[in-house]
């Protein structure tokens, strides 16, 4: 295998002057122009021939998904502040208005690649014998259709006229419906009716034959119109879908919470109407009866001229079609744990161990519960749940282990946004089965990953912690990556169990030994650490900073980035999605560099690193890992943690392995310019790219390694910052 050292970096690309104000508003860049930038990178790997051709269908399908999210809490919020007449600035100065205008812009543009990109997809598809037909195509399946159709969609369909007596129906969130004109062939007397696509059956139906050949559920209603309306025929239709504001208005002095909310989703469900999409060439009667009747201005619909509801494509991402999709891939369980065969307890007694999913299966995780679950040793489990699976194996767990008569306390985040319903249902079930419930408080978030078991071990009670960055959902950890710390250390365990107090109980910590938590310290704790470095600098000390997150945007801590790079600290950040900062400008960030990594597997980590005047990497370096990303709500209207990891071996894994092989990425690596604007990483032709998902898919982590030791796992030590040059 080819040293990924090979592809490490140590000098920082000239910085550029771009006339910025070093105390004005322009030092930071737009949120939402940021998140549209990253959507931008996802879609652009929709046309990398490096990915495989159903991944690439998988990834159109996640940029009109994000895209639709976006639409339906940001737009939807920032419509909001316009229409209330707000005149605040965003970070950058710019208005509400001003943001609007220009998401309007840049969303459009997206969309529009989005079929274009589609229509090449198409092209390849076919090529591989996998097609999705229009309903002209599919004449000679006549027969089968309408027998299909007969079984599978009718009973569930709902033809609606629409005329004084049946008034124009409710469309929901995420709706999806034909528009029709039609004429009846007795007398030629018009209606005018909508067809709402059923949500309740897939997408696209899947023809007979050789091949793969799929056709859209609603150009098979339209195949079928004689059935739903016998005796009249088709004049002219369109297609359209609506997004709703999805945001959730809680009332502060909520009585009963999970009845409040139960209430605030049905709001959501009726909210108004923030984006409607309408076929091209759409007869404009049908489109402006159809503005009218959801209070739309030209602004806010989108005419598409291809196919609407673009992320329903990821039912055409085939599975028996391995050749066209990512090679197979099976999560490794530490050798450690096999060591023990099986008892999480002892290989974390042994020492703490640091997993990195997908990596390491998240099986650990879902195993360390149902082992505290079945063993008669353990007295108490305590668990945050922000986001799980509809059958949580985990809540499982915690189901058991309470009807056993074990004290079980979860903390459930309803707020969790678009898991309200599941965390609702999972919240009663818990009840049931006898577990004490919390729900944290009603104007933060408890977006914090923690799970504490205590258990008697002869005269002593010990209490094993796990600490993660990402949710306890084992369906999305297939694909996030995200770290996961288990240990029995005392003041970890200390740590947790006062968080778990404060959430409660409302009671403030007044001692941490090994965590910031926020609303409280979290942010103090990254701006000393950040002051720290810039003093070492200034003192002639190495200082360094790698940093790993989704999203950057918190102005206090920016500015402190931006004068540490000053002082002459080295940083190196990996932001995924959202970044306020600018890299590289002369005269303000000389000395920051930005990347994003976008590529099989969802970056979702947050790591942070010091060098605490030692330099990167370095046994003597400060490290940590957490459960917020730097941004506002997360530093001041969550809870959230941020963990010192002081064990050797685990903190060698973090720098020498996991950051510094993040940061040596070129593959799947986009370099952000001091504008806002990304590049592809480059490489030599003929060069090989390191690929950091490839080298962990390929590597065992330090910590999870068992009696084989860890020497001859590879590690990617340097003395020098590692980072990709941008294209000149």
């Amino acid at each position: 295998m080819t040293n990924p050292a090979d592809f490490l970096h140590s000098d920082f690309p000239a910085a550029r002057s771009c006339g910025l104000r070093a105390a004005g508003p322009d030092r930071f860049l737009n949120r939402e122009l940021s998140w549209l930038a990253f959507n931008w990178r996802v879609l652009e790997e929709v046309d990398n021939p490096n990915v495989p051709l159903l991944e690439r269908l998988r990834f159109l399908s996640i940029s009109a998904t994000n895209l639709d999210e976006f639409y339906s809490v940001r737009v939807a919020g920032l419509r909001e502040l316009a229409r209330a007449g707000s005149i605040t600035p965003g970070i950058d100065g710019r208005s509400t208005t001003e943001q609007l205008e220009m998401i309007d812009t840049e969303a459009r543009d997206l969309m529009a690649k989005q079929q274009a990109i589609l229509a090449k997809l198409r092209v390849e598809l076919a090529a591989q014998n996998i097609h999705i037909l229009k309903a002209a195509q599919a004449t000679k399946d006549r027969t089968y259709l309408q027998q299909l159709f007969l079984s599978d969609v009718f009973p569930v369909v709902s033809p609606l006229a629409i005329d004084p007596a049946h008034p124009f129906p409710f469309i929901p969130n995420a709706g999806f419906a034909l528009a029709l004109q039609l004429e009846r062939k007795s007398d030629k007397r018009r209606l005018r009716a909508l067809v709402p696509v059923p949500q309740q059956v897939n997408r696209f139906v899947r023809l007979p034959g050789d091949g793969y050949r799929y056709l859209p559920l609603e150009d098979l209603i339209l195949m079928q119109l004689e059935q739903l309306f016998p005796g009249y025929k088709l004049k002219s239709h369109c297609v359209f879908s609506v997004l709703r504001d999805s945001d959730l208005e809680v009332e502060d002095e909520a009585e009963d919470l999970v009845r409040e909310f139960e209430v605030a989703l049905k709001r959501r469900r009726r909210g108004e109407v923030i984006r409607l999409k309408i076929s091209t060439q759409a007869p404009k009667a049908l489109r402006a009866a159809i503005m009218a009747e959801f209070s739309v201005t030209e602004t806010e619909v989108i005419e598409v001229n291809g196919m609407l509801g673009l992320p329903d494509l990821k039912e055409l991402v085939i599975e028996d079609r391995s050749n066209l999709l990512w090679p197979s891939f099976t999560p490794r369980i530490p050798e450690r744990v096999s060591d023990h065969e099986g008892d999480l307890f002892a290989a974390i007694r042994q020492k703490d161990m640091l997993l990195q999913h997908p990596y390491e299966t998240f099986d650990m995780v879902v195993r360390f519960l149902q082992q505290a679950a079945h063993d008669p040793n353990v007295l108490a489990i305590k668990q945050t749940l922000y986001r799980t699976s509809k059958r949580s194996p985990i809540v499982e767990a915690l189901c058991e282990a309470a009807e056993d008569g074990k004290s079980v306390t979860a903390l459930v985040e309803l707020k969790a946004r678009f898991d309200e319903a599941a965390n609702i249902r999972q919240s009663r079930r818990l009840e049931r089965a006898g577990a004490h419930v919390v729900y944290g408080f009603m104007n933060l978030k408890t977006h914090a990953k923690i799970s504490t078991v205590v258990r008697r071990e002869g005269d002593r009670l010990v209490t094993y912690t796990h600490y993660g960055t990402g949710n306890y959902h084992p369906i999305t950890a297939r694909v996030y990556t995200d770290v996961s710390l288990f240990t029995c250390d005392a003041a970890l365990g200390r740590d947790a169990t006062k968080v778990f107090n404060y959430l409660s109980g409302y009671a403030q910590p007044k001692t941490l030994e090994n965590i910031a938590i926020s609303p409280l310290s979290l942010q103090s704790t990254l701006l000393e650490r950040i002051k720290a470095e810039a003093s070492n600098a200034k003192d002639g000390k190495p200082a360094a900073i790698w940093a790993k997150m989704n999203s950057l945007i918190d102005a206090d801590v920016i500015d402190a980035l931006y004068a540490a790079g000053q002082a002459g600290v080295k940083i190196s950040l990996i932001v995924r999605g959202i970044c306020g900062l600018r890299p590289g400008v002369e005269g303000l960030s000389e000395n920051i560099r930005v990347k994003s990594v976008i590529g099989r597997f969802l970056e979702h980590s947050r790591i942070v690193c010091f060098a605490n005047g030692y330099g990167l990497p370095s046994p003597s370096a400060r490290v940590y890992i957490s459960s917020a990303d730097w941004m506002d709500r997360n530093l001041h209207r969550r809870v959230e943690t941020l963990v010192e990891i002081k064990n050797a071996t685990a903190k060698a894994q973090i720098v020498s392995q996991i950051m510094a092989a993040n940061l040596a990425d070129v593959a799947q690596s986009w370099v952000m310019q001091p504008d806002g604007s990304y590049t592809r990483a480059t490489w030599p032709k003929g060069s090989f790219a390191f690929n950091c998902h490839r080298f962990f898919m390929e590597n065992p982590s330090l910590s999870g390694r068992g009696s084989a030791g860890a020497s001859d796992v590879p590690k990617l030590t340097h003395t020098d910052d590692p980072q990709i040059s941008p294209k000149a």
